[in-house]
C-alpha cells in the first residue's frame, strides 16, 4: 500500500505542477513543500519534545516481508534539517531561475519543481521508513529526482558528465545497500533497522557494517567515494547544489548512524570506531585540503562538504570508541559534536551555495580570479556569506564553534582518561589541522572575491539580489546563530535525538556538558556584548568628525590597477606543495615568465581536479563502452531474436524460481 500511495502522491504533485502557469510553478512548488515541511516539523517538534516513537505507515507482504515507518527522536532531528533546507532551496529557486524561464520550455521548468519537490518528500520518506522495501524505495527516489535536477542545464557537455557520473556511482552504492538488506532479511526474517542489532549479535558483524558504510558513504560523500561530490555541486543550480550539499548528503549520515548504533556494545564496536575515526580524518582532511587548492567557489564549497563528513565521522568514531570503552563522557561529547554539526553543516553549507548562486547569477562566474570587491556592490549577498564562512571556519559566536568544541572535549576526555589515548589523540590533530585548512581556504574566498577590486566589468556592474534570495538566505542564518548563542538549548535537543541511538543517562549529561555550554554560552553574549560596545563608541566618536576616503596604498606604485592583487591561485600557492600530488592540474594559458620585467596581458587560469576522479571516471567510461558494445551485437533488427530473447529471459526466471534463487 505504500507503494501505491506514494505513486498515486507522486502523479498528484506532478500535475499540480504541471497544470498551473509558468510563473507560479514556483509557488506551487514552494506550497507543497512547505505543506508537507509544516506537518514533518509539527510531528518532529512533538516526538523531541515527548521522547516517543510515532508510528506513520504499515504494509505487510513487501519484498523484505512487513515494511513500516516511524518518527523515533533520531528520525526528528533529521526531519526538521530536511523541512527547514527544503523550504528554504524552494524559496531561493524562485529568483534564481527567474532569468532562465525565458529560454527553458514550460515542460522544462515543471520537470525541475517536480523532481525538486519529490526530492523533499523522499528525503522524509528515507529517514521516517524503518528500513527495508520503503527505505530503498525512497532511497531510490531520491536519487532519480536528484539526478533530473542536476540536469537543469543539459545542454552543458560537463553537467551531462557529471549527472551520469552521480547516477552511476549512486547505484553502485544502492546496490550495496540492497546487498546489507538482503543479508540482514535472509539472517532475521525482517529488513528492518531494528534487526540490525540481532543480526550484528549473530555474527560477522563487521563486513556487514563495512558493506553498510560503504553504501550509505557513498551517498555522503566518504573518502575515497566522494568524487561525484565536487562534479555533481558545481554543474547542478545553486539552491539544487544547497539541497544535496546541506541537506540529501545527510542521509548517508543518518543510514552511518542507524547502522553504528546497531552495533550496541558488542566487541565489535571497538573496531568500528577506529574505522569512523580513521575514515572521517581522511575524508575531512583530503577534502580540506582539495578545498584550499580550488579557484572556483561552487567547487570550493563542495570540497569543503566533503571535509564537514569527516568532521561528523571524527564524532561518531569519538562517540564508538567512548562507549565501547564504557567512557560515558566521551561518547555523549562525540555523539552530541557528531549530530549537531550534522545540523549546523546543512545550515552554513545552504547560506554558502546561496551565496555562490547570488553572485553566478549577478556576475556571471564562479571563477575566484576574475571576481573582487563585491562586498561594496553586494553588500547583504557579502555579509552573508562572510557570517556562514565564519560558521564554517568554527569562529565563536556562532555554530560551527560549539559542534567542533564537543567533538574535541570528547577527544580530550579519552586522552585524559585513557580510553584509546593514541587514536584520540590523531583524531584531536586531525581535527585541528582540518581547521587551519578550513581557515585558509575560507579566507582565500572571501578575501578574494568580496574585498579588492573588481577584475571584470560584469563585477563592477553587479547589483543586489531580490529580496526573497535574501528571505531565504536568513532561515539557515537564524540556525547558525541561535545554535551559537544558545549551545546549551542546541545540544539538549540534539541529545534527545541521541537516545534512540544509545541510552545515555541525563545525568552524564548535566555533570559532563552543561556547565562548559553555559560557559560557552556566556562568552559567545560577552562577544556580542564588546562588539556592540566597540561598533557604538566608534559611531560616536566618529560623530562629529568628517572623514575622508582616499585610494589604499599602493606600495609605491604610481599607476595601480585590478592585477596587483591577490588572486586564488596565488593566496593558496603555500599550500600547492602538499596538494600536489593529490590533484591533476589543468592549465589554461601562459603565466608570466620571471624573465619580463614588463610583462604583457596574460590569460592564465588551473583547473584542480582530484586524482581519485581519474581513477573512478576511467573503469566507468570503459564499462559503459564495452556494455555498448556487447548490447549492440543483440540489435540485428529481427524479431524472432528479439521473442527468443524474451523467451529466454522468462526460462531463466522460471528456473531461479524452482530453485528458491528468486
Amino acid at each position: 500500500m505504500f507503494f501505491i500511495y506514494s505513486l498515486a502522491a507522486l502523479a498528484l504533485l506532478s500535475a499540480l505542477i504541471f497544470a498551473v502557469p509558468l510563473r507560479a510553478k514556483a509557488w506551487t512548488a514552494l506550497a507543497l513543500v512547505g505543506v508537507g515541511a509544516l506537518a514533518g516539523a509539527a510531528c518532529a517538534i512533538g516526538v523531541l519534545a515527548d521522547g516517543t516513537t510515532l508510528r506513520l505507515w504499515t504494509t505487510p507482504g513487501t519484498l523484505f516481508g512487513g515494511d513500516s515507518g516511524s518518527m523515533d527522536p533520531l528520525s526528528a532531528l533529521f526531519t526538521l534539517v530536511i523541512a527547514v533546507g527544503s523550504v528554504a532551496s524552494v524559496l531561493y529557486s524562485h529568483g534564481y531561475l527567474e532569468h532562465t524561464l525565458a529560454h527553458k520550455s514550460p515542460a522544462h521548468v515543471s520537470l525541475h519543481y517536480t523532481a525538486l519537490a519529490t526530492m523533499c518528500f523522499a528525503m522524509l520518506g528515507v529517514v521516517c521508513s524503518d528500513g527495508g522495501y520503503s527505505f530503498l524505495f525512497c532511497w531510490e527516489l531520491m536519487t532519480v529526482a536528484s539526478f533530473l535536477l542536476i540536469l537543469y542545464d543539459a545542454e552543458r557537455r560537463e553537467v551531462l558528465r557529471a549527472a551520469l557520473s552521480y547516477l552511476l556511482m549512486m547505484h553502485v552504492g544502492f546496490a550495496l545497500l540492497v546487498v546489507g538488506f538482503v543479508r540482514l532479511h535472509a539472517a532475521c526474517g525482517t529488513g528492518d533497522f531494528a534487526a540490525l542489532g540481532d543480526c550484528f549479535a549473530q555474527g560477522g558483524a563487521l563486513p556487514l557494517f563495512v558493506l553498510f558504510l560503504a553504501g550509505f558513504g557513498m551517498k555522503a560523500g566518504l573518502f575515497p567515494m566522494h568524487v561525484w561530490l565536487p562534479e555533481a555541486h558545481p554543474a547542478a543550480p545553486s539552491h539544487v547544489s544547497a539541497l544535496m550539499s546541506g541537506v540529501m548528503i545527510k542521509t548517508g549520515v543518518y543510514g552511518i548512524l542507524r547502522v553504528t548504533a546497531a552495533l550496541g556494545c558488542l566487541p565489535e564496536l571497538r573496531t568500528a570506531g577506529f574505522v569512523l575515526l580513521a575514515a572521517g580524518a581522511a575524508t575531512g582532511l583530503w577534502g580540506a585540503i582539495l578545498a584550499a587548492s580550488q579557484n572556483d567557489i561552487k567547487r570550493l564549497l563542495a570540497y569543503s562538504s566533503i571535509e564537514n563528513i569527516g568532521i561528523i565521522l571524527l564524532g561518531l568514531g569519538t562517540a564508538a570508541l567512548g562507549k565501547s570503552a564504557g567512557n560515558q563522557p566521551m561518547a555523549l561529547c562525540g555523539i552530541a559534536g557528531a549530530l549537531l554539526h550534522t545540523v549546523n553543516h546543512s545550515c552554513f553549507k545552504s547560506l554558502l551555495f546561496f551565496g555562490a548562486g547570488n553572485i553566478l547569477s549577478q556576475t556571471r562566474t564562479t571563477a575566484l580570479d576574475r571576481l573582487g570587491g563585491l562586498m561594496r556592490h553586494m553588500p547583504l549577498t557579502g555579509g552573508l556569506l562572510l557570517a556562514g564562512a565564519a560558521a564554517i571556519c568554527a569562529l565563536p559566536p556562532l555554530s560551527g564553534f560549539v559542534s567542533e568544541f564537543a567533538i574535541y572535549l570528547g577527544l580530550l576526555d579519552g586522552v585524559a582518561s585513557g580510553s584509546d589515548p593514541l587514536a584520540a589523540a590523531a583524531g584531536i590533530a586531525a581535527l585541528a589541522l582540518i581547521g587551519g585548512i578550513v581557515l585558509l581556504a575560507f579566507t582565500k574566498l572571501c578575501g578574494t572575491v568580496l574585498l579588492g577590486s573588481p577584475r571584470t566589468h560584469e563585477v563592477a556592474e553587479a547589483s543586489e539580489v531580490d529580496g526573497l534570495r535574501i528571505a531565504a538566505m536568513a532561515l539557515p542564518l537564524a540556525g547558525i546563530i541561535l545554535v551559537g548563542l544558545f549551545p546549551h538549548t542546541a545540544v539538549e535537543i540534539v541529545l534527545r535525538a541521541a537516545t534512540s541511538l544509545t541510552p545515555l543517562p541525563s545525568e552524564a549529561a548535566s555533570l559532563t556538558l552543561s556547565p562548559t555550554l553555559a560557559a560557552v554560552g556566556r562568552t559567545a553574549w560577552l562577544l556580542v556584548a564588546v562588539v556592540a560596545a566597540l561598533a557604538c563608541l566608534r559611531r560616536r566618536l566618529l560623530r562629529g568628525r568628517r572623514v575622508t576616503e582616499g585610494p589604499t596604498w599602493g606600495c609605491g606604485f604610481t599607476a595601480v590597477n585590478t592585477r596587483m592583487q591577490y588572486t586564488g591561485e596565488s593566496f593558496s600557492e603555500g599550500l600547492q606543495s602538499i596538494a600536489t600530488h593529490l590533484t591533476q592540474e589543468r592549465v589554461e594559458g601562459r603565466s608570466v615568465d620571471r624573465g619580463e620585467i614588463f610583462p604583457a596581458a596574460h590569460n592564465f587560469a588551473i583547473r584542480r581536479k582530484d586524482r581519485f576522479d581519474r581513477l573512478f571516471s576511467a573503469w566507468w567510461v570503459a564499462l559503459l563502452h564495452q556494455i555498448n558494445v556487447r548490447a549492440m551485437r543483440l540489435r540485428t533488427g529481427k524479431i524472432n531474436h528479439y521473442l527468443l530473447f524474451a523467451l529466454a529471459f522468462l526460462g531463466l526466471v522460471l528456473l531461479l524460481s524452482l530453485f528458491n534463487l528468486l
